[in-house]
């Protein structure tokens, strides 16, 4: 889990997801000087437990990629490699192949791997590299000569070449008119058909889309082609090729959506189509494991849809599904056959499991098998199981549903911690999982199940990994086919890596015994464990590594891999291995790297070089590689893009897909391997073979005998024979593995580890019932063994002790120490020992409410509660049983999300005086809040646990402040500009009435004004617009602050002095008095701005939020101000009566002039505005 295969799809998994479909695809290079890239496969978000799920029914598993179920991506093409490669039956694994390189420059077309390149680079080394003239040690290559004075090997000891050229039974077909395309797709029915279809494509790299296409169809094996462009319709471009995996006579193909959306269905193998519209574009398809008209599609724009009717008709399931996130039910585990499993995200962007019927996917009608959310890209549905990953506290999380039952969190030992997490396996009711822990970084540590996938126990540590070419991990382990707990790994040791086997599920592992002599006869001195064989572990359907390994279900003994004697895995010189005892004795068979396939049940091997020159020949062992006979298929030379072999149980004909020359055309070479046999096999031709590991016979708790053709019997062998018996074996500690929370000493003994403690296992259990106790050992997982030991390892049934309560905790459900006002919190009470049937919990939520329960049973789903306030409570819980008691406190946040913040200051203040600044809040109880302040030139913030500070400025000119309000994982913030002068003027402004009627009372809004009055006062009065500021106030009716300003020039000269301001202030009032200073509003809105009467009101905004409080306070103080200001004047006309000065007429406002330490006349009161917009 945690991000597996993140970085995109791989080509091991590309070729993986292809095998549902029978096909083998193919790509052409560009031009000579490079190697255009295919059209990469569609980008998503990266899987979290394991790569994207594959198409059912599933493929064998491949290392470093899980076995899966999932949705069939579109097909893609890859790029060049310019080496041959082997597809396989499409029942079995199908492969991406990529078109060779023209012999025109083609070592610089091909981009080779880094260790390819080096053999190639070599001096002194011809054509595809090693050494000189020669194919494997004793084998001239094709048309070489034995070098003179070769030595005689001895024949029972060195693998034996035939060099007599022999010829295959073969014909060759071109794809005429289709020399311009680059890229290839095919399909072999198989099964008893002699159906192949192939489709062609000339993809356009410069516009990024195919412009040609061709359908082509054969009928006799391949022996020719019919070209079916008219039926399909001459002017549709197809994009992809797609066949029912459940029935091979059902075809769809996808016309390419830059010209249309629609499908083309066939039900007779590709012989005619009928064509159906879409109204959505297709991404990926998943075919149901066993209906074979069932279909779910997903989209380009993330939404699922399903059809019954195999594409004829489509229903929407589900919008906002995560790609590859959506399975079928697997037969068994559900009853509904219909029944989809899918992850969809959510408006506010989170992932949620859920499930529902193909055709009633209604929201009344969709299951939550998970409670809550879970982490995007994490859902995976794999034959029993169910797995969904939750991360809390920066920690990953993994819960699995075994048989679809209610999920619990998976056990990896307490110090695992791990970062990332790869799903190998689920077969045979147990998981294989790859575990990447907190202190690992190329390496894995491979872990084993219990049955239900809770428990998991440590089976190899450090397998190496590495990143595939999109940025997947791929683990070095290969699940041998045909042998059950059979595995092959790369384990890192002291930066050294080195390949061992296990026979028996990771219980034991060793290293690899290499080859006794090598090809010539000559002994290889290799002692374990400081010398052995190291194998490449990169299946052979991913064409970017050189290493490649092969075995089959249906030749059990028969490994084919490359690698290397020594101390270590190398990239170089590199050899090709054969073991036909299933691993316990290895032989060399080439010195150089080849492709095997497998014929006639394993009965005969076909290997062909990888080489970017062309070829003809190719080599034919029919007795597990002890020797080899060189066999031409063609008498052209061949540049090899690709070979495709016939499914079914015969397999004895395959196609080999190539070209003579890069401007060529493709040829289909048929080659039919029948006419090699003159019978086929008896009873007497076979013999029994033992499966055993170094001698033991007993594996996984069974002997089996299988049988296997004799070598020197050249007959045709047809359907797999398999085991002739199986017996199990009596059992003995082999068969028992360390049980969960015990680790294997050097004495071979299981001890419990130092973070566990054994009687945990009995927690859920109450006096008088029974637990199984375990003995430390759990028996391998699909071991077959009987008796013997098996009753001292078993785990005991032993009745629950009594106990008092002890460990006990509380804790929310998603591991957070704060929620939401009015929404469910789900507690959780956790407790390491106790009798939990008798025991009586109490829980109080600090609020006010508590509640009991009887037992801990009752509270497996957790508490739910809600909050109605918000602020810190204090949650209790107190445990009690008739042996004892025991207490657990949580502290739980309660806040209500924060929504708006809202700074409100004075624009303008004098210097060295305090200032106060409030952050507003909406709403305003929002819980537990953290204040961040920034201002002036400070570079270090204050951070206060209040709302409001105090503060001073001791320079004159403009000042920013910044507050910034964090509640839970929001943080909001605002900013005001003041402006800080030794003294200022200011005076109220009133506007003609008609500008109320466009007041929406925003702060935008009064900025904007603000900005239009200033530039009427300048161009009304002729002041500079430094000296003027503009504040428009909140509310209704629509008032302005204006400020008159000492501004000075940068140099500091020419500063402006009271007499100055006076003279300023008494043109604005002039100009306002004679209506002179007005704007347009819109056109015909005429607004009129005037002097308003005096007000002692402090000029503070605090929209868009209005506390009671504070509205009570700012109209208290108004009317004080308004009372002590009546009073004044009439003070002033009783006692000093004065004619009005020139400049003022009677019951205008004057302008007020303030100054720093300097005493306020009593009769002017102090003005200020804080929070409105302002212009200056």
């Amino acid at each position: 889990m945690g991000k597996v295969g993140a970085g995109g799809r791989s080509p091991a998994r590309l070729g993986a997801l292809l095998a549902g479909a029978g096909l083998l695809v193919l790509c052409a290079p560009g031009a000579c000087g490079g190697a255009p890239r295919c059209p990469e496969p569609p980008s998503g978000p990266a899987p979290r437990w394991a790569p994207a799920p594959a198409p059912a029914p599933a493929p064998a598993a491949a290392p470093g990629a899980a076995p899966r179920r999932g949705p069939l991506p579109l097909p893609l093409p890859l790029p060049l490699l310019g080496r041959p490669l082997f597809a396989v039956a499409p029942g079995d694994r199908a492969l991406p192949l990529a078109r060779a390189p023209g012999s025109r420059a083609a070592a610089e077309v091909a981009p080779r791997s880094g260790r390819r390149r080096r053999r190639e680079a070599a001096p002194g080394k011809a054509g595809g590299g090693g050494r000189a003239g020669r194919s494997p040690r004793g084998a001239p290559r094709d048309g070489a000569r034995p070098e003179p004075g070769t030595p005689e090997r001895d024949p029972d000891r060195a693998t034996r070449f035939r060099m007599e050229e022999l010829r295959l039974t073969s014909t060759t077909f071109a794809l005429t008119g289709d020399s311009a395309h680059n890229q290839a797709m095919v399909h072999w029915s198989g099964h008893n058909s002699s159906v192949i279809l192939i489709l062609t494509k000339l993809y356009d790299y410069n516009l990024g889309s195919i412009t040609e296409s061709s359908l082509w169809r054969s009928t006799d094996y391949g022996t020719t082609y019919e070209k079916l462009n008219d039926k399909v319709g001459l002017k549709t471009i197809l994009s992809y090729l797609y066949v029912c995996p459940t029935n091979k006579r059902k075809i769809m193909l996808l016309t390419d959506p830059e010209i249309e959306s629609s499908l083309l269905i066939s039900s007779d193998e590709g012989a005619t189509y009928q064509k159906y519209r879409l109204n959505f574009y297709i991404q990926s398809l998943l075919f149901h494991p066993k209906q074979e008209d069932w279909i779910l599609a997903y989209s380009q724009d993330q939404k699922l849809y399903s059809s019954a009717e195999f594409g004829r008709r489509w229903q929407l399931i589900q919008e906002g599904v995560v790609p590859n996130r959506f399975y079928w039910s697997i037969m068994g585990s559900n009853k509904e056959p219909d029944l989809v499993h899918l992850e969809a995200r959510t408006v506010d962007g989170h992932s949620q499991y859920l499930t529902c019927r193909m055709q009633n996917c209604t929201e009344a009608n969709r299951n939550k098998p998970f409670p809550g959310y879970i982490d995007p890209d994490s859902l995976i549905v794999q034959d029993d199981y169910v797995f969904v990953q939750l991360t809390s506290g920066g920690r990953p999380h993994y819960y699995v549903s075994y048989r679809r039952n209610a999920f619990a969190q998976m056990k990896l030992p307490k110090y695992a911690l791990p970062k990332d997490m790869h799903v190998i396996s689920t077969d045979e009711n147990q998981v294989f999982a790859a575990v990447q822990e907190w202190n690992q970084n190329d390496t894995y540590n491979l872990y084993i199940s219990d049955t239900r996938g809770v428990y998991f126990t440590l089976a190899l540590e450090n397998v190496q990994s590495s990143r595939g070419p999109e940025g997947n991990i791929m683990i070095d382990l290969y699940e041998v086919a045909g042998i059950k707990g059979m595995f092959l790994a790369n384990k890192k040791i002291d930066n050294q890596v080195k390949t061992f086997i296990t026979y028996n599920k990771g219980r034991d592992w060793r290293l690899l015994q290499a080859p006794d002599t090598d090809l010539r006869g000559d002994p290889v001195h290799c002692l374990l464990p400081y010398c052995s064989l190291h194998l490449h572990l990169k299946v052979s359907e991913n064409p970017y590594t050189s290493g490649i390994i092969a075995s089959r279900d249906t030749a059990p003994s028969i490994i084919v891999a490359s690698g290397n004697i020594g101390s270590e895995l190398s990239d170089s010189d590199i050899s090709m291995f054969v073991s036909s005892d299933a691993g316990n004795t290895w032989r060399q068979i080439f010195e150089e790297e080849h492709s095997v396939l497998y014929l006639d049940q394993g009965g005969v091997l076909v290997a062909m070089k990888h080489t970017s020159l062309p070829i003809r020949h190719l080599w034919l062992s029919f007795d597990e590689g002890r020797s080899w006979s060189k066999y031409s298929f063609t008498s052209i030379p061949l540049f090899v893009d690709g070979v495709l072999g016939e499914p079914g149980e015969e397999t004895l004909i395959m196609t080999v897909f190539g070209h003579f020359s890069h401007r060529s055309e493709w040829q289909l070479v048929k080659v039919d391997y029948k006419s090699i046999f003159d019978r086929r096999c008896a009873e007497e031709d076979y013999r029994p073979w033992q499966l055993h590991s170094q001698g033991e016979a007993c594996i996984m708790g069974a002997k089996r005998i299988y049988k296997k053709r004799k070598s020197e019997r050249k007959c045709m062998q047809g359907k797999y024979a398999g085991a002739m018996e199986s017996e199990p074996c009596v059992c003995t500690e082999a068969d028992f593995d360390c049980d969960y929370g015990y680790e294997r000493h050097s004495n071979g003994q299981c001890l419990p580890a130092f973070w566990f403690n054994p009687s945990s296992l009995s927690k859920d259990c109450s006096l008088g019932q029974s637990y199984l106790n375990s003995t430390g050992y759990r028996k391998v997982v699909s071991n077959n063994c009987t008796d013997g030991v098996r009753e001292q390892y078993t785990a005991k049934p032993q009745k629950c002790p009594g106990k008092a309560p002890r460990g006990l905790r509380i804790v929310t459900a998603d591991g957070k120490l704060t929620a939401e006002q009015g929404h469910n919190v789900t507690l959780m009470v956790q407790l390491e020992e106790g009798d939990v049937q008798r025991t009586l919990i109490q829980v109080d939520f600090g609020d006010g409410i508590a509640v009991s329960y009887v037992n801990l049973s009752s509270m497996e789903d957790g508490i739910k509660h809600v909050y109605h306030n918000v602020g810190i409570f204090r949650v209790t819980v107190q445990v009690d049983n008739s042996l004892g008691s025991d207490s657990a406190v949580l502290y739980l946040h309660v806040t209500c999300p924060l929504e708006h913040v809202h700074l409100s200051l004075p624009f303008v203040t004098t210097k060295n005086k305090e200032v106060n600044a409030t952050a507003v809040l909406w709403p305003s109880q929002v819980g537990t809040l953290t204040y961040v302040w920034w201002y002036g030139n400070n570079t270090e913030p204050l951070i206060t646990l209040e709302g409001s500070i105090s503060f001073k400025f001791t320079s004159e000119g403009m000042n920013t402040i910044t507050v910034q309000v964090s509640a839970g994982n929001a943080i909001l913030q605002d900013t005001k500009t003041i402006a800080v002068y030794e003294e200022f003027r200011s005076l109220r402004l009133s506007f003609s009435p008609n500008l109320d009627d466009y007041n929406p009372d925003i702060p935008e809004w009064r900025r904007d004004i603000s900005r239009v009055i200033k530039k009427s006062l300048v161009e009304a009065t002729g002041v500079p617009g430094q000296h003027i500021l503009v504040a428009v106030l909140p509310g209704l009716p629509t008032a302005a602050e204006l400020f008159v300003l000492p501004y000075q020039d940068p140099t500091g000269e020419n500063k402006r002095s009271a007499e100055d301001l006076e003279q300023i202030s008494e043109l604005l009032i002039h100009k306002l008095n004679q209506n002179s200073v007005h704007f347009e509003l819109k056109p015909g809105v005429q607004i009129l701005v005037h002097t308003a009467h005096l007000t002692a009101a402090p000029l503070v905004d605090l929209t868009p939020t209005h506390s009671g409080s504070a509205m009570l306070m700012l109209l208290s103080v108004v009317f004080v101000g308004l009372a002590v200001f009546v009073i004044y004047k009439f003070k002033r006309r009783v006692a000093l009566p004065s004619p009005p000065s020139p400049s003022t007429q009677p019951g205008d406002s004057s302008l007020r002039l303030q100054r720093a330490r300097h005493a306020t006349p009593p009769s002017t009161p102090k003005r200020g505005s804080a929070g409105a917009q302002f212009a200056i």
